[in-house]
């Protein structure tokens, strides 16, 4: 719940700070912040030999989350956010638990059920349903913005799947860092390649800077570290979980501090892809929601809670 709160907050502090900084230029910045932040932490709290990378999976799990999960993904994600509201955004970022099964299928071999395949479906209706196609508005700037942050999500979905595969050695939060910095780096090249213009930072909104600073440390430097410690543990499909969670948060935040509608089509469609995650992970959910059921039953009177159930 901490995770979808701190990741529901960045679309609305996103959509503040593009008033004033190109797309590019803010997602680099925002991954400047978070590196310099979780490398000082880690430098000063960790011995050098664990956050250096030393085997070919720890270079390869940096690079995928560079390219992936920080520039391709926060690129789409800022340039889609121009044109979309918080709610929205956020409702298509979500699907990237759909696409997680597909890439796992694709790149870890794991099974795809006709009842799975039919759950992919019923989720791009529900892409269908808040995009709304047809000739008039496929063309709309708030279409194509919705469609970008789509991209995005399918970035974070192949980007969590390789990091799986690839079975990096080193902790997770210092490949967390370690990718920060290199996607800063590509999205400020992006930004350059580009033509964005280069504001002088010293002379930003004191609004603007408090959007950086909070999109920068608490919904990345802390937020990311958490989301690949997950990726590790229980691996993407569950990780991605949370995604169903951001909307809500991302939705509340936007009304209550862009005065950001939330259209009826939206929430149609975001229930419309919930449903169809859970024809592609049915065990998965009903495992989470049975862990859950025992958490809140507590453990049978006389008898100590096990272990396992921790």
């Amino acid at each position: 719940m901490l995770l979808a709160a701190l990741f529901g907050g960045s679309f609305v502090a996103i959509k503040t700070g593009l008033r004033e900084l190109p797309p590019l230029l803010f997602a680099g910045l925002r991954f400047d912040v978070a590196a310099v932040v979780l490398l000082t932490y880690i430098a000063l709290t960790n011995d050098r030999s664990t956050w250096v990378p030393k085997t070919r999976g720890d270079y390869l799990g940096i690079g995928a989350g560079a390219v992936f999960l920080v520039a391709l993904n926060n690129g789409l994600l800022f340039l889609g956010q121009v044109t979309t509201t918080p709610a929205a955004a956020s409702v298509m970022y979500g699907l990237n638990p759909i696409l997680a099964p597909v890439f796992a299928w694709w790149l870890l071999g794991d099974r795809l059920s006709a009842l799975g395949a039919v759950g992919i479906g019923v989720a791009l209706c529900g892409v269908v349903i808040i995009v709304q196609p047809s000739p008039s508005t496929i063309t709309d700037a708030s279409a194509v913005g919705q469609l970008l942050v789509l991209g995005a999500a399918g970035a974070v979905a192949l980007g969590s799947v390789l990091l799986q595969r690839l079975q990096p050695r080193m902790p997770s939060v210092s490949l967390t860092a370690w990718a920060m910095a290199g996607g800063a780096g590509i999205l400020h090249t992006g930004s350059l390649l580009l033509g964005e213009p280069q504001p002088d930072l010293l002379t930003l909104d004191s609004v603007t800077v408090l959007s950086l600073l909070s999109v920068g440390i608490p919904s990345t430097a802390v937020a990311y570290a958490i989301y690949f410690g997950l990726i590790e543990r229980v691996g993407p499909v569950r990780t991605n979980l949370v995604a169903y969670f951001v909307p809500v948060f991302a939705a509340l935040s936007g009304w209550l501090l862009l005065d950001s509608p939330v259209s009826v089509w939206t929430g149609v469609g975001f229930l419309v892809v919930v449903a169809g995650f859970v024809l592609i992970e049915r065990q998965v959910v009903g495992a989470e929601l049975l862990r859950l059921h025992r958490r809140l039953r507590g453990p049978p009177a006389g008898r100590e809670p096990a272990e396992s159930d921790d």
